[in-house]
């Protein structure tokens, strides 16, 4: 039977706290809590029943957070390719299922929609210590980076400040602008596997509008030091953004105490979300100079009657059509699935096992790209070895990892729902390829 609006409305909100339930119980031995993984929410809350025990899944060594059982890629693969796509707990496809449920029995309202979207814009205006009237939604994750450009009224004789970390479409976004409007991009080259904020003071002026970085890079995850940029940004006059799909949910961050002025995210990775919605911040101060680049009937705070409208002043505006708001069910699921585990257990779990993993490809002999001191889950390295053989060996032993250049590059990229095991298992591939 398909639920109504109203069992699909409450369907979500518990999906969130019991859907859980459901979950097929892991194969990881009993065992207490790991020491020191309580940290963040108390672990009376429903981060242990909700992500952990009533999900089959008894937390110990071999699944501290005690979220496996909610993640059926671990019956299935050794999944560490996470900095690609990250696979989604059950309780997020089913708040999917739910909406499309009650899409073909009598479809949600446009108002009951929007106020699951400002629902989600709280709980990650929590996550990222923001207020809500900062947040907003958008599409993707370069949409951020657009507005954001576009309101800065680049030209002539600015310059935008990057690094050779950034994701690609950064560069395209800057060539064009360049191309169109005279602005300069200066790019900065990343030493040893880094850019950290003195190799950026080269480059900063008091004509640079904006230093744009991945927080996390997709290339090789090294963190960047968010508040020594925006230091060094604002000393001169600029603004800093951070493209942040590669570190939330994976990392905590407090905007306020980074110093970031602007930050876009898509959800299809480290936030355990779906595809087609991106929340986006905008430092209070900034939200009257960053305006709209266009405009749509989301825009509209007001009737103001004979066809006139006034447009909302906060973050709202930047969301200017219609969601996928299938997305954004699912995106809620998935904030308040990270809320009850604590995304500073998640960083407090899966940045130790990256360590472990580059240290042992140390041990055998590997460059590896990632540098030491890196505070992020995903490691890159250079294999060295038959693209053609590392494949196969990679498949037969169902470890999903990221070829890149061609394929002589692996990244892995640790989630919450990996363990020591995980790790060890591609060690001991490249411990035969070594």
């Amino acid at each position: 039977m398909t639920p109504n609006r109203r069992q699909f409305l409450g369907a979500v909100t518990a999906a969130s706290l019991t859907g859980l339930s459901c979950a097929p119980t892991d194969s990881a031995p009993d065992g207490a809590r790991a020491a020191g993984s309580a940290a963040g929410p108390a672990a009376g809350s429903a981060a242990g029943s909700a992500a952990g025990s009533a999900a089959g899944a008894p937390s110990g060594a071999n699944d501290p957070l005690g979220v496996r059982g909610a993640f059926p890629v671990t019956r299935e693969l050794v999944y560490l390719d996470n900095a690609y796509i990250t696979p989604s707990p059950e309780v997020v496809v089913q708040a999917g299922q739910a909406f499309l449920d009650a899409k073909a029995s009598g479809p949600v309202s446009l108002g009951e929609m929007l106020a699951e979207n400002d629902r989600t814009r709280g709980l990650f205006a929590d996550m990222i210590g923001a207020s809500l009237a900062e947040v907003g939604m958008l599409y993707a994750t370069s949409d951020g980076e657009n507005i954001v450009s576009k309101a800065l009224d680049l030209g002539e004789g600015d310059n935008v400040v990057i690094d050779d970390l950034h994701y690609e479409t950064t560069y395209l976004l800057y060539q064009e602008l360049a191309r169109s409007s005279g602005v300069e991009l200066r790019r900065v080259r990343s030493q040893a596997g880094g850019a950290h904020p003195d190799l950026f003071a080269r480059h900063v002026d008091d004509r640079t509008k904006l230093v744009s970085v991945a927080w996390v890079s997709h290339e090789n995850g090294f963190q960047h030091d968010l508040g020594g940029l925006a230091e060094l940004a604002h000393a001169h006059g600029a603004l800093l953004y951070a493209d942040a799909i590669q570190g939330l949910g994976m990392l905590a961050l407090d905007v306020k105490e980074s110093g970031v002025d602007f930050l876009t995210a898509g959800t299809y990775k480290w936030l355990l979300g779906g595809f087609g919605v991106a929340p986006f911040y905008v430092r209070e101060e900034l939200l009257e100079r960053v305006g709209v680049d266009r405009y749509g009937s989301l825009h509209v705070s007001e009737d103001l009657g004979d066809f006139r409208y006034r447009i909302y002043s906060d973050a709202r505006k930047y969301g200017y059509a219609t969601f996928g708001f299938g997305a954004v069910y699912q995106l809620r699921a998935a904030l308040e699935f990270l809320q009850e585990v604590g995304v500073d257990r998640v960083e407090g779990h899966t940045v130790p096992l990256a360590h472990r993993l580059r240290e042992g490809l140390l041990a055998q002999g590997y460059p590896v790209w990632t540098p030491a001191d890196n505070r992020s889950a995903i490691v890159t390295f250079d294999h060295g070895r038959d693209v053609g053989r590392v494949r196969s060996d990679l498949e037969r032993a169902g470890v999903k990892v990221s070829l890149k250049r061609d394929g002589i590059q692996i990244r892995a990229g640790v989630a919450l729902f990996n363990n020591a095991n995980d790790v060890d298992s591609l060690l001991e591939l490249t411990g035969r390829w070594a």
